[in-house]
């Protein structure tokens, strides 16, 4: 990695900034699909209720992107995706952009900058258990994106997936098909919230013969075993002979760094190895400054390809000393590749 520049990415002030993906378009400039919600509402929970799905624009990959347009805005309780949209992971094949996300509803009231909202709310209850994996396609980086009605992958009642599904990591192949991979958890009937944090955050991986789907589920049990490893927002990507991803170490205890980055290789997608001891990033940054900044948050990794070579990593990231109730402003980072 090269030295990340302090101007450059995406910014907004009085919003949280999340969730960055970069994609080249039409009209030969970058655009970032990422996620922002409100600063009346905490970080976290907030986005479970009110992220939106944004597009931003630059004319190099490092940036800064400037805000162009709310691309995935609420719709609705009535739709499965109505009230967040969060996750998004923008892909063009051939002619189409194809913009994976998570999104998730409830029935309750909006949320108001007065009211105390935390994990215990019936709002953030209900919005967690429906969060669902899902598409919208546009033959255009402008859009108009087409929604579906119905998310793409659903939990599985009887097996390790069938709490929810979020965090969509494709891998669109030259045929259109689709290797996936989610985040998922599995419910336990414990009260609330200490569910919650009985259980470890795991990986499945579906399979489609077009983006446009049907999407099949393909595990069996999660990608790696849950008694050791503890892992969330993967990203994947063809290397010859297989595929590589890599995802965030929630304890260290892969990468030997807390909240650092693992990588796992596979040669068919399904079954997969982490590299113990090996990290693929780290949240110690340096900035073109030369001043170095072990950031409070460095999550949801993007590798930008162009021409089939690495060029830029993204990261959504905070300040303050650690974990999302410490932060005072998110933003997505850029941080330039070595070129071979």
């Amino acid at each position: 990695m090269l030295p990340a520049l302090r101007n450059g990415g995406f910014k907004m002030e009085d919003y949280w900034v999340w969730c960055g993906s970069v994609v080249k378009g039409e009209d030969n400039r970058y655009h970032m699909f990422a996620s922002r919600w409100t600063k009346d509402l905490p970080m976290h929970p907030g986005w479970l209720v009110a992220s939106e799905i944004v597009r931003a624009v630059s004319d190099t990959p490092e940036g800064p992107y400037q805000f162009e347009e709310v691309v995935l805005p609420s719709r609705g309780a009535e739709y499965w995706d109505g009230r967040s949209t969060h996750n998004p992971q923008i892909v063009k094949h051939k002619d189409t952009y194809i913009l994976y996300y998570m999104g998730s509803t409830h029935p309750f009231k909006d949320v108001s900058s007065d009211e105390q909202f935390d994990l215990n709310d019936p709002r953030c209850i209900v919005a967690r258990s429906n969060k669902r994996i899902g598409i919208a396609t546009s033959k255009s980086i402008f859009g108009p994106w087409e929604r579906l009605d119905s998310p793409i992958l659903q939990p599985r009642p009887s097996k390790f997936d069938n709490f929810f599904t979020s965090n969509p990591a494709p891998c669109i192949h030259e045929d259109g098909s689709v290797l996936l991979v989610y985040k998922t958890r599995t419910y336990k009937s414990k009260p609330y919230p200490t569910f919650l944090h009985s259980f470890q955050m795991s990986f499945g991986v579906a399979r489609a013969s077009h983006y446009m789907g049907p999407y099949k589920a393909l595990s069996e049990e999660t990608i790696f075993p849950s008694e050791k490893f503890n892992l969330e927002d993967p990203f994947i990507y063809q290397v010859p002979g297989g595929y590589e991803m890599i995802a965030k170490d929630m304890t260290g205890n892969i990468s030997g760094e807390y909240h650092g980055g693992i990588i796992a290789r596979s040669k068919d997608g399904v079954k997969w190895e982490a590299l113990e001891g090996q990290k693929s990033y780290t949240r110690m940054i340096k900035w073109d400054d030369g001043a170095e900044q072990v950031m409070g948050s460095l999550e949801r990794p993007f590798i930008l390809f162009e021409d089939n070579e690495p060029t830029h990593m993204f990261f959504a990231t905070a300040d303050g000393p650690g974990e999302f109730t410490n932060a005072v402003n998110t933003w997505n980072m850029v941080i330039p590749l070595k070129r071979n």
